[in-house]
């Protein structure tokens, strides 16, 4: 009779349902699966500590002060109506700024829009200070809180320029209507698709080369910079509140903009099979009409780095740049991020408004006043990581760069998209993101809009 040990058996077989398993872990299901992520091995140092060579840097023709006295007279009022998130009415504030300089207007405090899909009811007086915006711009344009009686008792008439297409001419197009009825209100030309400041000089440019010369154009410049830059600071309550939410983050710390919403994805139209039944459910219910890309369509929309990051995706990319997985990251994001735990899986030092401030505090803000501390806190932090490239973000950048702090990073979504399409993972994924990013951040890519600032090179 023949006896058999099991115990030597028994372990082959628990080493054998080991390995198989980790492979079906990390074997992808598609090419942008969440389990793309394997083991990588740890670099000597993180991204912030490679030599920059390329910073932007406010340019000096308008830090140095104004270029011009203003008119005596000035060629009537002019409101701007700016809608949508925080930032994206801040950057349209900023355009009208420059508009009103370039028409000869005075500026009326502008009317922040109520609007229903950015749940906004706060105006413009709630978030910033207006008398410090009012004293600041006085040697660029001319704002008035109050109009003169004989003005005040009727509503603006409306020149809608947010829709036109191509080159638009303020000169040719508004200037008629603010001479005729002294008192209009405007919604800056705009594209969602293209960076609205180089679509503004573009504009500009082409009035006064027809007109008044290149001069001009500094003028109206300087006080679209001005605008954005040195006369937008937050009221003081709200400098209050975001002062004692940047004390309350552990130091230091790293600003992450993170943008996984169930809108945000169902506005993309990017497909992302492995999220949870529970995160799928919102994105269907957020979508709509609006249906996501499939086939060869899918794949060219999200080779061109249209699709969001998920948080998964986030915290491999952080990881290939030796971001430390015990960094203190203060989460500057909206309401409803999906997929979290592919974050603080791995990094668990992660703070937000809602865990700092008292509820009572973060139940009563509008989401305007929120998006105001996020900008506060981003603005102020030792480090600020974007996996977007929105409103916000720009402004953020541009904000730390004027105030000299250049540890700013986009996350690129394209390079991801493209090298995970190229079957790339674990280790080899991470070598190439790493040098991706390393060319983005030493060369400043990103780091400031050239509308109001000036390469420098180091």
């Amino acid at each position: 009779m023949v006896v058999v040990s099991v115990k030597p058996l028994f372990s082959i077989l628990i080493i054998f349902l080991s390995l198989l398993l980790l492979t079906l872990l990390l074997s992808p299901s598609t090419p942008f699966s969440e389990n793309f992520i394997s083991p990588i091995s740890p670099r000597k140092s993180e991204i912030w500590s490679m030599r920059r060579i390329v910073e932007w840097r406010p340019c000096k023709w308008w830090l140095e002060g104004h270029l011009t006295e203003l008119p005596v007279s000035s060629n009537g009022f002019i409101r701007v109506d700016c809608y949508g998130g925080l930032n994206q009415m801040r950057r349209d504030l900023c355009d009208g700024v420059g508009v009103a300089r370039l028409l000869n207007a005075t500026l009326v405090l502008p009317k922040f829009e109520v609007a229903a899909y950015w749940n906004e009811s706060s105006g413009f007086a709630d978030v910033f200070d207006t008398d410090y915006f009012i004293e600041q711009m006085k040697d660029f344009v001319t704002v008035v809180k109050e109009l003169p009686a004989e003005i005040a008792s009727r509503e603006p008439v409306h020149v809608d320029c947010s829709k036109r297409k191509g080159h638009f001419d303020y000169v040719e197009s508004v200037l008629p209507s603010l001479l005729e009825h002294r008192y209009i209100s405007i919604t800056p030309a705009m594209s969602q698709r293209r960076d609205r400041y180089y679509y503004y000089l573009l504009t500009v440019c082409l009035c006064f080369a027809k007109t008044a010369g290149v001069r001009y154009l500094l003028y109206a410049k300087a006080a679209l910079c001005q605008a954005c830059y040195n006369s937008l600071r937050l009221n003081s309550a709200l400098e209050k509140k975001g002062s004692e939410l940047l004390d309350a983050i552990p130091k230091p710390f790293m600003s992450l903009h993170l943008r996984f919403e169930p809108d945000m994805v169902a506005y993309s139209q990017c497909q992302y099979p492995d999220l949870s039944p529970a995160s799928m459910k919102a994105i269907v219910a957020a979508s709509g009409d609006r249906k996501p890309w499939t086939g060869e369509t899918a794949r060219i929309w999200r080779n061109r780095g249209k699709c969001p990051l998920t948080p998964n995706e986030t915290s491999f990319i952080l990881k290939s740049l030796a971001i430390p997985s015990n960094t203190t990251i203060y989460l500057a994001a909206g309401d409803g991020l999906m997929e979290m735990e592919g974050l603080t899986s791995v990094y668990t030092n992660v703070f937000t408004k809602s865990t700092l401030l008292s509820g009572e505090d973060f139940t009563t803000m509008h989401g305007n006043t929120k998006a105001a501390l996020d900008y506060y806190v981003s603005i102020n932090s030792d480090s600020y990581v974007a996996t977007y490239f929105g409103n916000m973000d720009k402004m953020v950048a541009a904000m730390r760069a004027v105030n000299g702090l250049f540890k700013t990073l986009f996350l690129s979504r394209r390079a991801f998209a493209d090298l995970t399409s190229r079957g790339l993972k674990g280790e080899a994924l991470a070598e190439a993101l790493w040098k991706a990013h390393k060319h983005d951040f030493t060369m400043g890519i990103g780091s400031a809009l050239p509308d109001c600032f000036c390469e420098t090179k180091l």
